[in-house]
């Protein structure tokens, strides 16, 4: 059973909002289960169940890697044959790193390659997202305090997220792996959720994402 936005706005809109609401209490689960397994906690198993509850009654295909092409606006994400090995390597760089790099770098290396790699049909940057919620506080250790919890201020405020985004698709089109814009960006946001401060002025505008986030 699935609404489709064609049909109704409404219930589509409405849908997605408690499906983030039902996404949000899982991933603070994971989180739980992940401030105790450490390196464990992270595999494709999680964000399995992190998108298929985000997309929930809006898509046929949560849950589950894509095999079939998607095509997105400005950009052409890898072949879905391409997408199991991709993300093997997106996981085992996450584990081979964790003691390496630190919280923000590992969070911004799993909000961007995640959203890079377009490993589902729908829902790929709510669960890029959560992931990258999950590797802050696994990593610090501990839930941070605060109301607005930083996945749903990058929703609010996307324009850095997106300047973010091309920065680091740039780098890696001139073969690097760097991402300081988006180390900077969730370290102002994670600050920001921990002192309970309101959204910033800066994310009330609707740009065009870098592709299809």
């Amino acid at each position: 059973m699935f609404v489709l936005e064609e049909e109704s706005k409404t219930l589509y809109d409405k849908v997605q909002e408690r499906n983030l609401a039902r996404q949000y209490d899982l991933l603070i689960n994971c989180i739980e289960i992940g401030i105790i397994q450490g390196i464990r906690g992270f595999d494709k198993y999680m964000l399995w169940s992190l998108n298929s509850c985000a997309v929930s009654n809006i898509s046929q295909h949560g849950g589950r890697f894509r095999e079939e092409p998607i095509y997105l606006k400005d950009y052409i994400p890898p072949h879905f044959s391409q997408v199991p090995h991709l993300m093997d390597q997106f996981i085992a760089n996450i584990q081979e790193n964790w003691y390496i790099w630190n919280e923000y770098v590992l969070a911004s290396y799993v909000l961007w390659r995640l959203n890079w790699i377009h490993p589902f049909i729908e829902g790929n940057g709510r669960t890029a997202r959560a992931a990258c919620y999950y590797i802050l506080c696994a990593k610090f250790g501990g839930l941070p305090g605060g109301k607005i919890i930083v996945p749903e201020r990058i929703r609010h405020e996307r324009e850095p997220y997106y300047e973010a985004l091309r920065e680091a698709d740039q780098a890696w089109n001139n073969g690097e792996l760097r991402f300081p814009k988006m180390e900077a960006y969730l370290a102002r946001l994670l600050n920001e959720q921990v002192m309970d401060l309101p959204f910033s002025n800066g994310g009330s505008d609707s740009p065009t994402p870098p592709f299809g986030v």
